[in-house]
């Protein structure tokens, strides 16, 4: 058995009378890539803030690499964590190529090292080019890839990425997701939290999923999506869609039917007699598909929409 790179063992956080985090466990293998998925407040940030040491848990312990303990070895941990977190840490006075250069040194590493790897970062960023460029100068998507860039500077043996990609556009993402296969193809190890479910499905081995500050399920995306759902969905939408979910004829071919807005989900083990029946309603328009990740969270965690803070 490998020695886990993070263990996270009964972690409590409190703000006030708030609990944020509630008696939360789990470990990250080397060369996992673990995400952690949950609502708005579900608590992944401040579990992120805390496994970095910049929030200090109430009760729990976070060991890393066998035997380290954040905070007490704070220094030691962080000399071996490479960090992307959600808003932009990049100077604005520095080129790309200065920001790696500056951020090195505070690892202690020489010059002559740093500079070694400079170019072969800002190659794996896709932004030789912009060697030379400010941050002001960069989209979004150049921004995010400059950071992840910055983590790797130390060569670190975890990973921590909290929402990299939010707030790009799809070919942004796409790109940042492909420089994350090529990390985890290297068999680092990765801790990363999205509102993804398709960034998710692609990049986790394994998946958390917290609500409330609870971790309500765990496990292989692909086994989580058998264990808690059925293996087919059919949305159907259009003008009076709605009403359809008061139909017992088709909720008798379902296991399981949903709204939301103005679609109705109808969840099944055989979705064949089910498309048989809805062709009664030739106006409305149908989309059969497999069960995702996308369905998984909004079934354990609901689909009423929950605001910051």
């Amino acid at each position: 058995m490998s020695t886990p790179l993070l263990t996270v063992d009964h972690l409590l956080k409190r703000y006030g009378e708030q609990t944020v985090v509630q008696d939360l466990s789990f470990h990250i293998e080397p060369g996992e890539c673990l995400g952690v998925i949950g609502p708005n407040g579900a608590g992944k940030t401040t579990t992120i803030r805390m496994c970095l040491g910049l929030s200090e848990p109430d009760a729990g312990t976070i060991t890393y690499f066998g035997q380290q303990r954040m905070p007490a070895d704070a220094l030691a941990i962080k000399a071996r964590l490479g960090v992307v977190a959600q808003a932009d840490t990049l100077d604005p006075d520095f080129t790309a190529a200065e920001n790696l250069l500056v951020f090195g040194r505070y690892f202690g590493l020489p010059d002559a090292l740093i500079r070694e790897r400079i170019p072969q970062l800002l190659e794996y960023a896709a932004l030789s080019h912009k060697a030379s460029a400010k941050p002001g100068q960069l989209s979004g998507g150049m921004k995010r890839r400059l950071s992840l860039a910055r983590a790797l500077i130390n060569q670190p043996d975890l990973l921590l990425l909290d929402e990299p990609t939010t707030g790009l556009d799809p070919q942004a993402r796409h790109l940042m997701w492909e420089r994350l296969q090529v990390l985890l193809q290297q068999r680092k190890s990765i801790l990363l939290t999205t509102h993804f479910m398709d960034e998710a499905e692609r990049l986790c081995d394994r998946l958390l999923v917290l609500d409330h500050g609870r971790k309500i399920a765990e496990g292989k995306p692909r086994d989580l999506i058998a264990e808690h759902l059925e293996p087919e969905v059919v949305e159907v939408y259009g003008q009076g869609a709605v009403a359809l979910a008061q139909e017992a004829s088709l909720a008798a071919l379902a296991q399981r039917v949903e709204v939301s807005g103005e679609t109705v989900f109808f969840y099944t083990q055989d979705s064949r007699a089910l498309l048989a029946a809805l062709q009664a309603w030739p106006a409305l328009r149908t989309l059969h598909r497999p069960s995702n990740l996308e369905d998984l969270f909004l079934k354990l965690t609901g689909r009423q929409i929950r605001e910051e803070g």
